[in-house]
């Protein structure tokens, strides 16, 4: 099990054939990172340079230790609404801490071999999440795209609202302009070109743009010419207990976000299948090594991570020559970088954010079932209003409720008339067939299939049970106690056509036990029906022992 979580020569399997392919995608991905590094870090309060020393560190880390072969890694959206919370509240020196702490409960479901948990979360779910998630980008972006700042200590939605309603649009004009530009150029560009990055040559002309027309804009500032020195956070108990809950909140985020990202990759590229546990491990360590360098919390990313496969990315060398390319802007180009307004970076993120939602995947949603077009909407508003994780949670939570309940629904408690010619004494014969699932739910229905206006007396219950699909100890106890309380009663039970599969856990929870007798455990209809007519043939008394 550890040695498939480690790097080995497997991971780089052809890459003599395909290493040029490679290089140019980890170019192409590279350029396409740089301003989105650089908008998520201002985004999540951490600053440019942070998100800068996240997509060099993590992307890297991750690339040689995760468990996909074509997965970019770095600073995201999503992980940005998470973290700006965090910051506001804990502030600048708890980031350190909490990214190291997230990464180590990232590691630890890898090796605990949680990584195929995101298998169980649902479409609409995930869906709900993406529009969130893609809804609170673009809200944090109106404050930047105003001229303004965003007030402290409020949720995302009721800031951008007063911004907006406080805005001095004197100012205003000048970066809603750069924004329009940048967002047109995004747009625009890619139809002339594939080739060209959009968003890359937005944001170079915005920033020239503000350089040749002098505009009182905000810039990100002066930038680090070099990596930062490592450097482990200091701990206390007071820390680690005030930022643990948020440090779970961003692994959790991290570990889906990272999964989802490499399982949408599996799909597109030629590379093979991915490994989930590997891939936590990795994000985990990137996570750590990001923190150390004073980065924030990194996961795998799907919009660079499409980019890679799109230009032909086939071993992790794309994703490390990625790396390598951020890394030669931190050392070659901070300077011209530091120009670039917010403003730019906001459009940036704009365009990105509706980019994110799939208008014909909410379409399909919507029109498919009621209670997943409920679990959809649930999930997004609970996202935007209130707090990620919690919207995953209640998602699942909403989805699990309505799959339960499909499943009650299809369950059923059916009496059947006893086949063949009819003989005397057979209309006090209950022949009950339960499909689909036993659940406690059957209890009343048993019941009240046994006794109603057309068969007033009952003297044996034949319980056919080959078609029941699904078993569960609360429905095998239920059973047991129907069986018992029948027997109580005076009514005979026999069971038929017990599956292998249930076999073991209605002898356990005692069902077997309930019968009078051995011989009322049958395999066939006919045998059950013929054991059930010498009882009314021999009286109730007599047939005590059989």
């Amino acid at each position: 099990m550890t040695a498939r979580l480690l790097p080995g020569g497997r991971d780089y399997a052809g890459l003599r054939r395909s290493w040029r392919r490679d290089v140019v995608a980890g170019v192409t991905v590279g350029v396409v990172a740089l301003p989105l590094a650089l908008a998520f870090g201002v985004s999540s309060g951490v600053g440019a340079a942070a998100g800068l020393v996240t997509a060099v560190i993590a992307g890297v880390v991750a690339a040689v230790f995760g468990g996909s072969s074509v997965q970019v890694s770095g600073p995201t959206g999503a992980m940005a609404v998470v973290l700006a919370p965090i910051v506001a509240t804990h502030g600048l020196g708890s980031v350190a801490l909490v990214t190291i702490l997230a990464g180590l409960f990232v590691v630890v479901g890898g090796l605990t071999g949680l990584g195929r948990a995101v298998t169980f979360i649902p479409w609409p779910v995930i869906e709900g999440f993406t529009l969130g998630i893609a809804t609170i980008i673009f809200l944090q972006q109106v404050p930047a795209a105003v001229s303004a700042v965003s007030p402290a200590g409020q949720r995302t939605l009721p800031a951008a609202w007063q911004v907006v309603a406080h805005a001095d649009w004197s100012q205003a004009v000048t970066t809603l302009g750069l924004v329009a530009f940048v967002a047109a150029l995004m747009l625009i560009l890619p139809r002339v070109h594939r080739a060209i990055p959009g968003s890359l040559a937005g944001v170079i002309g915005a920033t020239l743009l503000a350089m040749v027309i002098p505009m009182p804009v905000a810039t990100i500032g002066t930038l680090p010419s070099h990596l930062p020195v490592p450097v482990l956070p200091s701990v206390d108990a007071g820390a680690l207990r005030s930022l643990l809950g948020a440090a779970l909140a961003i692994a959790a985020l991290a570990a889906i976000e990272s999964l989802l990202s490499a399982r949408v990759a599996a799909t597109m590229a030629a590379s093979g299948p991915y490994d989930p546990n590997r891939e936590l491990v990795g994000q985990g360590l990137a996570s750590i090594a990001s923190g150390v360098f004073g980065g924030m919390p990194a996961t795998g990313a799907i919009a660079r991570t499409a980019v890679n496969v799109r230009s032909g990315a086939r071993t992790r060398l794309a994703a490390i020559v990625h790396s390598v390319v951020l890394l030669g802007v931190v050392y070659l180009a901070t300077g011209p970088v530091s120009a670039i307004p917010l403003a730019a970076l906001a459009g940036v993120l704009m365009v990105t954010s509706f980019r994110m939602v799939s208008a014909p995947t909410i379409r399909k949603i919507l029109r498919s079932t009621r209670s997943d077009a409920l679990t959809f909407v649930l999930t997004a508003v609970v996202t935007v209003c209130f707090d990620l994780v919690e919207a995953v949670e209640i998602g699942i939570l909403v989805a699990a409720f309505f799959a339960l309940r499909s499943v009650a629904r299809r369950s059923s408690v059916v009496r059947e008339e006893l086949p063949g010619p009819r003989r005397p004494g057979d209309e006090e014969i209950a022949l009950l067939r339960l499909d689909g699932a036993m659940f406690f739910g059957a209890a009343e229905r048993i019941s009240s299939a046994i006794t109603d206006a057309e068969h007033p007396h009952t003297s044996v219950v034949i319980i056919r049970m080959s078609q029941l699909g699904m078993l569960d100890a609360t429905g095998a106890n239920t059973l047991a106690e129907i069986c018992t309380e029948l027997e109580s009663r005076g009514i005979t039970v026999i069971v038929k056509g017990v599956r292998a599969e249930h076999a073991s856990l209605l002898a356990n929870v005692g069902v077997f036990d309930s019968l009078r007798h051995e011989h009322h455990l049958v395999d066939t209809l006919d045998e059950a029906i013929e054991h059930a007519r010498t009882h009314l043939s021999t009286g109730s008394t007599s047939g005590r022992g059989r």
